[in-house]
């Protein structure tokens, strides 16, 4: 606890791209929670832009807006 999971479009990241990503959630999930680094678990998860609305949007967005902590913008 806790887990964080980006859906996100495609995208190869490199080493460097991915190890900072990784870092500063990290950091700030870690800050925010008040957690030991190693309770900490991040997964990328891409999704194909023609698949976007049907297994992100409607079931993660959409449906429960009320959770959201930062809706976007379209």
């Amino acid at each position: 606890m806790p887990h964080v999971t980006i859906q996100h479009f495609p995208k190869s990241l490199t080493a460097e791209q991915l190890s900072r990503l990784v870092d500063q959630v990290t950091a700030v999930v870690q800050e925010a929670f008040e957690v030991e680094e190693s309770a900490i678990s991040i997964a990328l998860a891409p999704v194909s832009p023609e698949d976007w609305d049907t297994r992100v949007y409607q079931p993660h967005i959409a449906a429960h807006r009320e959770e959201l902590a930062k809706a976007p913008g379209y």
